[in-house]
């Protein structure tokens, strides 16, 4: 192991986990350090973290970010106190509840229920088969928004929701991006209504996690490539834009930061978002995404987040190439404030445990404000 930097333990850092840094970022208020922020961690990383297995970041027998079938085999988000550990070790100032995909059911031909994850949504008589979701599937998320809430309280450790990829689960799983896209050029008013009607759901699910005292919002909907939009913007605004800025409402009218993700070169999307009010953009990938230039064009009117490319330095680096490149985005990214570190995507297994062990102690080496 090079003395150039420690990768077989994570460091001690300088001020404790704190919600009100991060929510101090988004707003682009004066901070102590750069605060850290991955949603997803895998659980070889947990297991090795704690000692103990204890499921992903987002949830516990399953791994909910890799597709809507795969969300109904976790038996529920991870429990909250070994989150808080984790956030402690790491010196993250917030965890999450994962709401991510519209829980739609279809009807049976025999007259049963089951979940609309078969891409075979293709027309208006389609419509009729959905069993759009309610009461029972806002409150089992709810209970788990209490669990963290109570579990977080006194510990300055912050809880978001996450969630409402409506555009992300009709493409991906409902209807298939191919049919998806051409229905959003020919047939726009029925993907507008899918739309609309998977916001009535987030709209009250995220008024009521306010209600419970959720510290943040965070909307994912992956709508771009790393060469641009899927559609273009005219047409892509008038289906999505209503329906996300109905589910905004909420936390916009209580003053709670919403923090938005989307992988992809988002540079025709930015003025839009920044628009619609979201605080925090996320995750500038490399691969796609010129985050030196989007400091530059957009950085004193939207925080940003990530930047930390996944394929090099943390696949295939070593511990001293991703504290070399921690440190060189740190020198582009902090001036001014409004940036959150993180990774272009998550913290997947195949990142090498001692390269996580390096980023997360170069961020706190090299993130101090003076």
């Amino acid at each position: 192991m090079s003395s150039f930097v420690a990768a077989d333990r994570f460091e001690p850092y300088e001020g404790k986990p704190d919600k009100n840094r991060l929510i101090a970022a988004y707003r682009g208020e004066q901070i102590d350090r750069v605060p850290n922020f991955e949603v997803l961690i895998e659980d070889d990383h947990v297991t090795k973290m704690l000692g103990r297995k204890a499921g992903n970041t987002l949830g516990v027998g399953g791994e909910t970010a890799k597709g809507a079938a795969a969300s109904e085999s976790v038996n529920r988000p991870m429990y909250p106190g070994d989150y808080i550990e984790i956030c402690r070790i790491i010196g993250q100032d917030c965890m999450c509840v994962e709401a991510m995909w519209t829980p739609l059911k279809k009807r049976t031909p025999d007259g049963g229920r089951e979940s609309f994850f078969d891409k075979s949504f293709k027309s208006r008589k389609d419509l009729d088969r959905i069993i759009w979701p309610g009461d029972a599937e806002m409150e089992k998320t709810l209970g788990f928004v209490r669990e963290y809430v109570a579990e977080a309280a006194g510990t300055g450790i912050g809880v978001c929701i996450g969630g409402a990829s409506m555009f992300q689960t009709l493409y991906e799983f409902v209807i298939g991006m191919h049919d998806c896209l051409i229905m959003a050029m020919e047939e726009p008013g029925l993907l507008t209504e899918l739309m609309e009607r998977s916001a009535d759901y987030y709209e009250e699910l995220f008024r009521r996690a306010i209600g419970e005292g959720i510290d943040i919002l965070l909307l994912g909907d992956d709508f771009a490539f790393n060469q641009g939009l899927f559609l273009p913007l005219s047409v892509f605004e008038k289906i999505w834009r209503p329906a996300y800025e109905r589910i905004m409402t909420p936390a916009l009218d209580a003053n709670i930061p919403i923090k938005f993700h989307s992988d992809g070169r988002l540079d025709e999307a930015m003025d839009m978002l920044i628009d619609m009010g979201f605080d925090c953009i996320n995750p500038l990938d490399p691969s796609g995404i010129d985050f030196a230039d989007y400091k530059k064009r957009y950085g004193a009117r939207v925080s940003l987040s990530g930047g930390i490319d996944l394929t090099f330095p943390l696949i295939r680096g070593t511990p001293e190439d991703v504290e070399r490149v921690v440190r060189d985005v740190c020198g582009v990214m902090m001036p001014g404030g409004r940036w959150e570190a993180a990774s272009s995507h998550s913290i997947v297994n195949y990142i090498p445990h001692e390269n996580f062990i390096a980023m997360i102690n170069a961020i706190h080496k090299y993130g101090r404000y003076e």
